[in-house]
């Protein structure tokens, strides 16, 4: 066997790995489910589903009624003709009285049009913008280990593209099938009450179109959901690209992104091609389907005429009854691609919306009542999916009570500040506050409860007043000043040209990183929560500054259950009790002189990094 793989047999290992990356809730949604499930969320809009429904049979029958009024006309002109044809004036009315009918019906057809058209975009925007909400509220909800495991390009593109495909099927699909069936099924009973025996040649297309549509759809759905998911891939990289351009542009990595980029855009386009080749084949067969039956109506319906068996009126209606099922004709192609689309699409969607949160409220859950601010690790361990992170922590941190913890790099200290605000849940131990179990009360109680500033904070494009308070869009301004002063950096604010409405870019472009962490230090601070985490949150500030901001969060912590997580040892000198982690493990603990004294990981810890700082200084 070859050791190289083939270009066919690469992108199939990709669409592998990208299926056991990107199918989240491991069960397979048929298509004819996850279409049913959008037509019931559009059953919801009931007076605009009716509305297009109603209006798209209106325009049906006003449709069919064309051609028996051109057939009627046709027939009594040339019996007049035949009659002699002397009055050339009745003549003349009969024909534009005719014509004046089909103005009129075709009018009404187009405003029935127009009516069915409108509202059955405004019901797939109302379709898509709920779909939407509720695709945002449950990303909003899910749990950050389900965000661990999910790219969020494949997310924007369910949420974008996918939803796009359904609203597509809405409109197209879901309500211009009404309109194809009636007018078909309207059409084969005038055509039949004319002459039965032609009606059925005429119609003698329609068992292949629905045979040939029904494997069209078939083998679109496939498609689009290939489609769909190398969409998520391309959104995922540019997102990747746009999110470290300051990365690329360092080693001067363009040429290597731009290929990776291309090579995605590529299978993109093969997928898009096949799934239009398919398309285009499907259509070919029904539109030359079409054509055969109108040969066979020419030849029949002639020789009929010849013999006597069939007025011309009659025959120009069959004629313009066919030519009004071109355009059922083509519309079944496209409510064929539309629902192929809203199958993978939509399967794709539900996929999301049908993930249990991993952290919820549970029954009964009431909101978390503070009275003494105690928090109580309990023989706490935790588990990144099959990966130990924390094994057996006990601790407690009360008010006037600071407790630090240290440790190397993956000792688990993240783990530790990540389960109190519920980020996750522990895999076993319990943790508590004033005694309560966190899991048996509201989890937005015990978020406002816990205040935690994150080791690499993230701000949103907006001005700075508007940052810090997020987590209070009605906080006063006296407020906002006095959290920025404690974070210190009300300063460097106010000397700005537009002070707090200065304006700081994405993702806190505009700022240093030590600014971006005093400004989520101040928004952490805002709303007084009854206990403060700091994630080494002052890493990206100088020595300086740092010992500024902690004798102000001497202050601030006054009367509040203080947890602190430094890399710099010297920001913890002043913490009641110091958790040295090592391998999710509590190692040594105690203040500072008691654990130089024990002379073990945090006495060599602290002399590293003071020879460090010796030497930096030198």
């Amino acid at each position: 066997m070859s050791s190289t793989l083939s270009e066919d047999q690469r992108r199939q290992q990709t669409r592998q790995r990208r299926s056991t990356r990107t199918r989240i809730t491991g069960s397979d949604l048929t298509g004819a489910s996850a279409v049913w499930r959008i037509v019931r969320i559009s059953m919801s809009y009931r007076w605009h589903l009716a509305g297009a429904i109603v209006l798209a049979i209106v325009s049906s029958v006003l449709q069919v009624m064309i051609p028996r009024l051109l057939g009627e006309g046709v027939d009594q002109a040339f019996t007049l003709i035949q009659e002699g044809g002397q009055n050339q004036d009745q003549i003349n009315s009969l024909l534009w009285d005719t014509a004046l009918l089909v103005v009129l019906v075709s009018f009404f057809r187009g405003t029935t049009g127009f009516g069915t058209m409108f509202l059955g975009e405004t019901l797939a925007q109302r379709v898509a913008t709920r779909l939407r909400m509720i695709f945002f509220d449950k990303l909003q909800a899910l749990s950050f280990s389900f965000h661990d495991n999910v790219h969020t390009g494949q997310l924007m593109s369910r949420g974008l593209s996918d939803i796009e495909g359904v609203r597509m099927f809405v409109q197209m699909g879901m309500v211009q099938i009404f309109r194809v069936v009636f007018l078909l099924i309207s059409a084969a009973v005038f055509m039949a009450i004319l002459d039965w025996q032609l009606a059925l040649l005429s119609l003698s297309f329609i068992p292949f179109m629905v045979f040939r549509s029904t494997q069209l759809r078939l083998s679109l759905r496939v498609f689009w959901r290939q489609i769909q998911d190398v969409l998520g891939e391309l959104s995922t990289s540019m997102q990747e690209n746009l999110a470290g351009v300051r990365v690329v542009r360092a080693f001067s990595a363009q040429r290597y992104e731009e290929q990776k980029f291309d090579k995605i855009a590529r299978e993109f386009v093969d997928l898009r091609m096949k799934a239009e080749r398919t398309h285009a084949r499907g259509s070919g067969f029904i539109s030359f389907s079409f054509i055969l039956a109108w040969a066979i109506v020419l030849w029949f319906g002639g020789s009929k005429v010849i013999d006597g068996n069939m007025t011309i009126g009659e025959l120009a209606q069959f004629f313009t009854f066919l030519a009004l099922l071109r355009f059922p004709v083509r519309m079944a192609t496209q409510i064929v691609n539309s629902t192929a689309r809203a199958a993978g699409a939509g399967g794709r969607i539900f996929e999301i919306l049908d993930v249990s949160p991993q952290i919820e409220d549970g029954a009964g859950a009431k909101p978390l009542e503070i009275s003494d601010s105690v928090v109580r690790f309990e023989d706490v361990s935790f588990k990144y999916d099959d990966n130990p992170a924390l094994e057996n922590i006990s601790f407690e941190a009360r008010p006037d009570h600071t407790v630090g913890i240290v440790g190397p790099p993956g000792s688990g200290k993240t783990s530790v500040v990540h389960l109190l605000p519920r980020f996750y849940d522990p895999s076993s131990g319990s943790i508590t506050v004033d005694g309560v179990d966190i899991r048996d009360v509201a989890v937005n109680s015990v978020r406002r409860t816990v205040g935690i500033v994150e080791q690499d904070p993230f701000l949103f494009n907006g001005s700075i007043r508007d940052n810090i308070r997020y987590g209070e869009n009605d906080a006063s301004d006296e407020r906002v000043v006095a959290a920025a002063k404690m974070a210190q950096i009300h300063d460097f604010i106010v000397s700005l040209p537009e002070g707090y409405e200065s304006m700081i870019g994405e993702r806190g472009v505009g700022l240093s990183g030590g600014q971006r962490q005093r400004v989520a230090i101040a928004r952490t601070l805002l709303p007084n929560p009854a206990v403060l985490i700091f994630d080494d949150s002052t890493s990206s500030v100088d020595a300086g500054t740092d010992a500024r901001i902690r004798a102000e969060l001497l202050k601030v912590a006054e009367g509040r259950t203080t947890i602190i997580v430094a890399h710099r040892l010297s920001s913890l000198a002043h913490a009641d009790e110091i958790l040295v982690l090592d391998s999710g493990r509590i190692v040594e603990r105690g203040n500072h002189k008691q654990l130089l004294a024990l002379d073990g990981h945090y006495a060599n810890l602290f002399n590293l990094q003071q020879t460090q700082s010796v030497e930096i200084d030198e």
